[in-house]
This record gives structure tokens, C-alpha cells and sequence, in this order.
């Protein structure tokens, strides 16, 4: 495997807080380039591998642990977006062109966990986190669906777009935001008390929001109060992101990823010489934070670790 420093890398300290995630000579790598959207990745622990999806070409991407070797993990992907592991190791994706959430079982078969919300299709499900209760929760924006290049246009048969939850028993598909204009990227804090979600509305509302709310979780694991802007984007929108354990937010931005202490306190940056959007902890120790940006997938090596797989 090649590595390569890339031009227009950089890691740009603003607080010394971000100084401490950095060993001194650890510097950007591209390990592939080659697609057109590069989206939702997430770590196999028990693998070794990472798995992204290539939205606009309909396959996702697999990178091999050792190595960095790159193959493709599935063809007719359904124009995949957002990938997670669940507490089982299973992969758990969002599909555009079919407008559900599937979980792919240990022998290969793909299991429908939500397509509709109160009999009507979901839009196209964007991204997804899978809680220590087993429940999935995901944004359910209408990019997908908005034209050909991501999915299939076709009309919305939900008003709006929202966060839904996933009951890990019964099933049942319940909308627990109901208050955002394009809901994206999601994650929970490392005790899963608080619940980060990105609204990218700008790209559909003149003046829109692009920042990242923050949910307090009741005590019952499931219901939701708050709601109030934790952070906005200074470059671009914010998108997918990952917390290490820490509590620090690791998040895409147009310009690569910035890092906010938990206090909200924008502490440093990861450029990146294209608009990014997702990222994940990955490697033997949680420790690599893989990048997806538009065409290629980066990696750098951080002293902060990722607070679950996936």
C-alpha cells in the first residue's frame, strides 16, 4: 500500500486542547481516490476492515486492515449512504434508491429494519447510529429523492424530514425530532445522555440552518428534550461526524474536519484539499480517524480514541 503527503493537508491548532490529540510528526494520508461522493464509513472491529459507500456509483468500498488494501464490498448498493456496526458486528446501512434502513446479516442476507413511517415510505435515509439498547436511530432528510444523482427522484410521501428511532424490540418506527429542515449526521455523547444532530438545511432554505443541535436523553433512554444549537458551521455544513471519548465532536466541514470540545469551543481543524463528508474511528485502537471526502479517503492517527466501533 502507497501513502502519500497530500497538498492542502493541514492540522491547524486554534486551542492548545488540540494539540494533545496529535503525536508531533503525524501528518495527513490519502489512501485512495476514485469515487464521485464519498460517504458512510464505519470500522469492523472483529475484521480489520472499514466499509464506505460511493453514493452516486451505487457500490460500497472495503479497506483491509493491515495493508490498506481497497475492494469493492457490494455493487447495486441501492445508492448507500450512512453505514454503522451494531452491538453484533452487523452492518447496518441507509439506502437511498430504496428509501429504507437494512441490517446485513451474518450470512449475507439483508434484513428491512424500517421503510415506512405510519404506512407512508420513508424519503432517503441519510445516516445512522445504533444506541447500547440495540435501538437504531436515523435521519431521514429528502436528498435522495431531490433528483437522479443519489437515488431516484420521486415525491415525498412524508411532509417533512425527521429523526426516527428504531425499537430494538417490536420494531416500531417512531419520529423523535420533528423540528429540523434536513437532518444529517448523528451521534450519541459517550454515556449516550446526549444526542448531536446536524441539520444541512442551507442547501434547500435560503439562510437555513448548518449546525449541529444538542438533545438531552430522558431517563427512559428514548424521549428527547433541548434541541439547542451546540455549534455552527463556519465552512460549508456540517454533515457526518463521530465523538471520541473524550466528548469531543469530530465533524465534516467544507473544508475537512473540525474538532469541538464539549463545551462547544471550536479547538482545531483537519484540512482537507476537498469538501468532506463523514468520518470514523478505525484501527487496532480505535485511535485512526478515517475521512471520507468527495473523491478519496484519508486517514491520520490521533491521540484520542474513538468512542465505540462503527
Amino acid at each position: 500500500m502507497w501513502y502519500e503527503t497530500v497538498e492542502g493537508t493541514d492540522i491547524v491548532v486554534l486551542d492548545r486542547r488540540f494539540k494533545a490529540c496529535f503525536a508531533g510528526h503525524v501528518r495527513v494520508e490519502r489512501l485512495w481516490t476514485g469515487a464521485r461522493w464519498c460517504e458512510g464509513p464505519a470500522w469492523f472491529a472483529a475484521g480489520r476492515y472499514l466499509i464506505w459507500s460511493d453514493i452516486p456509483n451505487n457500490r460500497m468500498l472495503r479497506l483491509a486492515d493491515p495493508g490498506d488494501q481497497i475492494s469493492v464490498f457490494r455493487e447495486n448498493s441501492n445508492n448507500s449512504n450512512g453505514n454503522t456496526v451494531d452491538n453484533q458486528g452487523r452492518l447496518v446501512t441507509c439506502e437511498h434508491r430504496s428509501r429504507r434502513v437494512t441490517r446485513t446479516e451474518i450470512d449475507g442476507s439483508i434484513t428491512v429494519l424500517a421503510d415506512r413511517w405510519q404506512g407512508r415510505r420513508l424519503n432517503s435515509p441519510n445516516d445512522l447510529v445504533v444506541k447500547s439498547d440495540d435501538s437504531v436511530w436515523f435521519t431521514d432528510p429528502a436528498y435522495g429523492i431531490d433528483g437522479d444523482y443519489e437515488g431516484d427522484k420521486q415525491e415525498p410521501e412524508i411532509e417533512g424530514c425527521h429523526v426516527y428511532r428504531i425499537d430494538p424490540k417490536s420494531g416500531a418506527v417512531e419520529r423523535v425530532i420533528d423540528d429540523m429542515v434536513r437532518p444529517n449526521g448523528l451521534a450519541f455523547s459517550p454515556d449516550e445522555t446526549l444526542l448531536y444532530v446536524a441539520d444541512t438545511g442551507a442547501t434547500h432554505v435560503e439562510d437555513g440552518p448548518r449546525h449541529i443541535r444538542r438533545f438531552a436523553v430522558g431517563a427512559d433512554g428514548r424521549s428527547l428534550a433541548g434541541g439547542e444549537i451546540f455549534a455552527a458551521c463556519s465552512e460549508g455544513l456540517f454533515d457526518g461526524f463521530r465523538l471520541d471519548t473524550e466528548g469531543r465532536i469530530w465533524t465534516s466541514t467544507g473544508e475537512g474536519v473540525h474538532c469541538y470540545d464539549p463545551d462547544g469551543t471550536l479547538i482545531g481543524k483537519v484540512l482537507i484539499p476537498e469538501m468532506v463528508a463523514n468520518v470514523t474511528f478505525g484501527g487496532v485502537k480505535l485511535n485512526r480517524l478515517f475521512i471520507c471526502g468527495t473523491t478519496s479517503l484519508y486517514s491520520v492517527y490521533l491521540m484520542a480514541k474513538g468512542c465505540k466501533p462503527g
